[in-house]
């Protein structure tokens, strides 16, 4: 592999909503650069960029793909990331690495969701990006249309740098403004350079004079030529244009279909003269490995090396691989590292360049450049490798906090284990999701992003882990408390010949406030309960409080005072005031009307204006309470809580709801006094459930 110099570099992402041909655009850019002798299909499977299991089996993509190819003697690593929501984690670990994007949407369904929340991702790190309306070749393409919503929705600065020759099954070619030239297809990917057709001139003038005009604005001595009536060269032009799209006050538009490989030369162009080398960032963010203090670092070959892990891989057939974009210095087969954010010393192994799943053997990854490498010990996603004098770790990725969760079991008994240590082995390639073990409960409950994410970390368990898991609703950590005064004898007496068991203890409770917790209270006079049984009784209530009186669930915010009691010489022991204890605390807890009490949500709700009577409405339709709304940039806030038994699977229905443009967030509130119906069904289950213990 030849080294090409940090200029000659470009880092880039495909971003943009499901199914608007992302990872066939990569496809029609690897052929046409010579990395594959034909066109993949996501369909058949076939592509460079999806190639694991489950994105062949559900026909989309899961991971984040990478490759390489080299355009006007540059060299360009892509990667295509999921459009799914679910799988945003893949994005947002490839962030940081790239220094451009390429917004992906579809000619006959304009700006979606998923478009706009990665815009806003782009966003948030300043990156530089062009949008490609895909899928001009559809039936219901249309130019206008997606150009008007990309500029609504997106913003004005989004500006077509080409305009389409025909659509639907007249797309054939498109017509650079700038150049003032037309490229016309033949159905196989090769194209003809020719004229502009007189029937679309007009047009193209006066998107070229609009260009004009802009690029004057941007760049003062050009806006004074401009003013002054000079006539702007092609190349003050097209360097005016490159310069506010680095800058971010211009989003050139393209047009392509991606499947017909119609229009991608061009873009491929694009990518080269308008987003910037990774020279573009002389310094980065950074923070002291020891202090975590925040500072710059300088960027570059003459840097000391800094690297940043975006991705992770283990398989059988691959090893564990570990991607990561070099931005100081650089990196050679065995040289020593420092995982500053595992604080251990790493050796490099074998190096690579990454085709999809091919590897290309490679002794150096110099600055600017994307590679990866086997056998690092530490290294996994979100790590920094560095020279261990300069000791900095690069910021964490803000991943979604988990939206849906679910109950796993084994569908074999004595197969847990396996499923905690799979699935801590799939977390180090996926940081998104979470695995919680409940002993209250007694349950594991798996967290992520929506359906699909779980159901793919379930199938990658199973094929790596041979681990079958079912899924059931999570049980509700819900408590019981009193809400009235009670007291009440707890009295065990047995006589079996030789010595008896003989406890007696008269017990006080009282409710506190909410999170109030617990206390116990020692009222004993006189010794008629001798101080040494006390905390066997403390230790019965407090048994009994784990185990729950009314409905099997754990007693909160409760004072226990003992008063009264007896004992005997012989017969009293330790074991036997438990048991006293036990059974005076659930008398008092029946006579001191017991309610069962469920966890209550804070929740914020964001969507767009349009949903918010939909959203409102099904959230008084869980028992939600309104607390208020605020505007958040172009969206609405919903402030609401709502009980935690009413949210199950909320995130896939708020989704629907809002055509994928709602998000939630939720955290614990309160406990909550459950409505009488609700509270009768949980103690006819745990009644069921005593009486069939019983049998």
């Amino acid at each position: 592999m030849k080294k090409y110099g940090i200029d000659k570099l470009r880092n880039v992402i495909l971003v943009g909503h499901q199914a608007s041909g992302k990872t066939t655009l990569a496809e029609a850019m690897l052929h046409n650069a010579g990395v594959t002798s034909r066109m993949g299909r996501v369909e058949d499977g076939n592509t460079v960029m999806d190639s694991s299991p489950e994105e062949i089996a559900k026909v989309i993509s899961i991971d984040s793909g990478v490759a390489f190819c080299e355009i006007a003697k540059t060299k360009v690593t892509i990667i295509d990331t999921p459009g799914y929501e679910d799988f945003v984690g893949q994005t947002l670990s490839a962030l940081p690495v790239v220094e451009g994007a390429v917004v992906v949407m579809s000619a006959d369904s304009g700006v979606e969701a998923g478009t706009v929340k990665t815009w806003k991702y782009l966003d948030r790190y300043g990156l530089p990006r062009v949008v490609c309306v895909n899928k001009m070749d559809k039936e219901h393409a249309n130019f206008e249309k997606a150009l008007e919503s990309a500029q609504a929705e997106l913003g004005a600065k989004v500006m077509p740098l080409q305009i389409p020759i025909g659509s639907g099954d007249s797309f054939k070619g498109v017509i650079d403004i700038l150049k003032k030239k037309a490229y016309v297809y033949k159905g196989d990917g090769k194209f003809a350079e020719t004229d502009v057709p007189d029937e679309l001139r007009e047009s193209a003038d006066e998107w070229l004079q609009k260009l004009v005009d802009f690029a004057a604005e941007t760049d003062d001595s050009l806006l004074e030529k401009f003013l002054g009536g000079g006539e702007l060269s092609d190349e003050e032009l097209r360097k005016g244009l490159a310069d506010g799209c680095i800058a971010g006050t211009l989003v050139p538009l393209y047009v392509a279909s991606a499947a017909k490989n119609t229009g991608v030369h061009q873009l491929m162009d694009a990518i080269v003269s308008m987003l910037p080398s990774p020279a573009w960032r002389a310094e980065i963010d950074a923070l002291s490995a020891a202090s975590k203090a925040a500072k710059k670092i300088k960027t570059g070959p003459d840097a000391p090396l800094a690297a940043y892990v975006f991705k992770y891989v283990s398989e059988k057939n691959v090893g564990d691989l570990c991607f990561f974009r070099v931005f100081g210095g650089e990196m050679t087969v065995g040289a020593d590292l420092y995982d500053s954010t595992a604080e251990s010393s790493e050796r490099t192994g074998q190096l690579y360049n990454v085709q999809g799943k091919n590897r290309i053997d490679a002794s150096f990854v110099e600055a600017g450049d994307i590679g990866a490498a086997v056998k690092l010990r530490s290294a996994r996603v979100n790590h920094t490798l560095c020279d261990k004098a300069l000791n900095i770790v690069f910021p964490g990725i803000p991943y979604p906090e988990p939206m849906l969760a679910t109950a796993i079991t084994a569908k074999a008994k004595g197969e847990e284990e396996k499923i905690s240590t799979g699935l801590a082995k799939i977390k180090e390639e996926d940081p998104t999701f979470r695995l919680d073990l409940d002993a209250e409960l007694r349950q594991m409950v798996l967290s992520g992003q929506g359906e699909l994410h779980l159901d793919v970390l379930l199938a990658r368990l199973k094929r790596k882990n041979a681990v079958e898991v079912e899924m059931y609703q999570p049980r509700i950590p819900y408590r019981e408390t009193i809400t009235a005064k009670a007291e009440a004898q707890g009295k065990y007496k047995r006589q079996s010949g030789g010595r008896g068991q003989y406890g007696d203890c008269w017990l006080r409770l009282e409710p506190l406030p909410r999170g109030g917790g617990f206390e116990f209270v020692d009222e004993i006079v006189g010794g008629v309960v001798p101080g040494k049984y006390i905390p066997a009784v403390q230790k019965g209530v407090e048994q009994t409080m784990t185990e729950g009186v009314l409905a099997g669930y754990r007693v909160m915010d409760i004072r226990v005072s003992i008063f009264d009691g007896s004992y005997h010489a012989v017969d009293s022991s330790d074991n036997a005031f438990k048991v006293a204890g036990s059974l005076g605390f659930k008398a008092a807890v029946l006579k001191a009307k017991p309610v069962v009490l469920e966890p209550i949500m804070n929740i914020e709700v964001l969507v767009p204006g349009d949903f918010m009577g939909d959203v409102m409405g099904d959230l008084s339709s869980r028992r939600g309470k309104i607390l208020g709304m605020e505007q958040e940039d172009n969206m609405q806030k919903i402030k609401a809580q709502a009980p935690i038994a009413e949210l199950h699977r909320y995130s896939t229905s708020l989704r629907s709801m809002t055509q994928g443009r709602g998000t939630y967030r939720q955290a614990f509130s309160h406990y909550e006094e459950v409505p009488h119906d609700v509270a009768q069904k949980l103690i006819a289950a745990a009644e069921a459930t005593r009486s069939g213990e019983e049998e």
